[in-house]
């Protein structure tokens, strides 16, 4: 589902190319964000989990910026807002605009290009064919057989079979974004050397489901956000007694937010390997959901909630990428090996995609205050594809799409695996 994403620029360039038009602060600058710190590394030099390695994934300006995007993504969205009483009217309408178009659907394709483009983990795929192959065709093969049909001879209007599917999308992916936040915390975790720490992993999982799921429901509630609206609002639920608990509703998930904050920082300031980073991305966690709590403008929470979402999400795809073995002796796996070393081109790649596909994807998606952004750039081409007889089978695809994320990310990230960390070993 659409929530709302910002395009990169080559940090690979000759540094006699840029010199003349920026400073050498800005090339330093592109070149943390973009480039790893080695583009491969052998599989017999793997660090041991238990082994205490560098706290950052990266180093502090790549993580600060796509894993800790939280930490200037709110208070810069609150910045662009400033003044105006629509912000759809306002500075922010744009990078939203951006972030989508860049970010939604690359970072949805992401997990799927790990799988099956990259040769780090042709091993898994081949190994696994009932994880990567028999089930996949079975979540695509269910959405089609969900969706098409018309209204006829089918138990369920097609009207119906929409509102199921989201209401299943709005439950997986709230799973989907704490699952993430666990992910990053864990990573984190694991590269301060308290692999094998099953308390504090606890505690990051409690956080996690907590505040970064069951709470969300509560925000989007109170804010009636158009994603809960149209899964909820209607039969499920009264508007009215919405407004009216809203008030304490507030009041008791701030404190919640701020008491399991708290708690989770002093247990990491007592930690025998105090982690900077894992205390920056609680803190950018709470800061994200406490903005939806203190704010009468879903927009602002929806857009910060989704883009730090889509920013990890496809900068850690890249990072794994960038790290696989050589490709065999084939043209496509060497053109496709060039791509993944360089996590610049990979995102380029990506981000293009995830432009192309922007009308495609929007048929599925919930529009906030009907807005497409598709639109913007394919005028009326969007507006054709979204009234066309197509509308069934493009909702398929979102489905499909949408679900297979959520399953293969579940599948490319499951660290604990053995098999995985070493198709992952990019991020370890």
């Amino acid at each position: 589902m659409r929530v709302s994403a910002r395009t990169q620029n080559r940090a690979g360039i000759r540094r006699a190319t840029l010199e003349p038009a920026y400073p050498s602060q800005v090339v330093a600058f592109l070149r943390a964000i973009i480039i790893p710190v080695s583009e491969t590394s052998a599989l017999a030099h793997l660090t041991p989990l238990r082994e205490a390695r560098a706290p950052w994934v990266r180093g502090l300006v790549w993580d600060g910026f796509w894993l800790q995007s939280a930490l200037w993504l709110a208070p810069l969205a609150l910045l662009l807002a400033s003044g105006y009483e629509d912000p759809g009217e306002s500075p922010l309408d744009w990078l939203i605009f951006g972030l989508t178009a860049v970010f939604w659907i690359s970072h949805r394709l992401g997990s799927a290009w790990l799988a099956y483009a990259t040769t780090a983990y042709r091993p898994l795929v081949r190994a696994e064919p009932a994880r990567y192959v028999i089930m996949p065709v079975a979540i695509a093969t269910a959405c089609f057989a969900i969706m098409l049909p018309g209204d006829d001879g089918f138990p369920f209007s097609r009207s119906d079979r929409v509102l199921i599917l989201a209401t299943l999308d709005f439950v997986l992916v709230t799973y989907h974004f704490a699952a993430q936040h666990f992910g990053v915390l864990s990573l984190y975790r694991v590269r301060s050397g308290r692999a094998t720490d099953i308390w504090t992993r606890r505690l990051d999982r409690v956080f996690a489901l907590g505040v970064g799921g069951a709470l969300v429901v509560v925000v989007e509630a109170v804010l009636q956000t158009t994603l809960f609206q149209n899964v909820w609002i209607g039969p499920w639920i009264d508007t009215d007694w919405i407004d009216d608990v809203s008030g304490p509703l507030r009041v008791v998930t701030g404190t919640m937010v701020v008491t399991a904050t708290i708690g989770l920082l002093i247990a990491e300031a007592r930690s025998r390997s105090v982690s900077l980073p894992r205390a920056l991305y609680i803190t950018g966690v709470a800061l994200m959901v406490s903005l939806g709590l203190y704010t009468d403008r879903p927009i602002l929470f929806v857009a910060v909630w989704g883009a730090q979402h889509w920013l990890a999400a496809t900068a850690l795809a890249s990072r794994v990428a960038s790290a696989e073995p050589a490709s065999p002796n084939s043209a496509i796996w060497r053109v496709l090996h060039a791509v993944n070393r360089r996590p610049w081109a990979l995102l380029l790649l990506l981000g293009a995609l995830s432009v192309l596909l922007l009308p495609v994807m929007e048929v599925e998606a919930v529009a906030s205050d009907g807005i497409y952004y598709g639109d913007r750039v394919f005028g009326a081409l969007a507006v054709e594809l979204r009234e066309s007889a197509w509308v069934p089978a493009l909702l398929a695809v979102g489905f499909t799409t949408g679900f297979l994320h959520y399953w293969l990310d579940r599948a490319v990230y499951r660290l604990s695996r053995p098999a995985v960390r070493i198709a992952a070993r990019g991020l370890i």
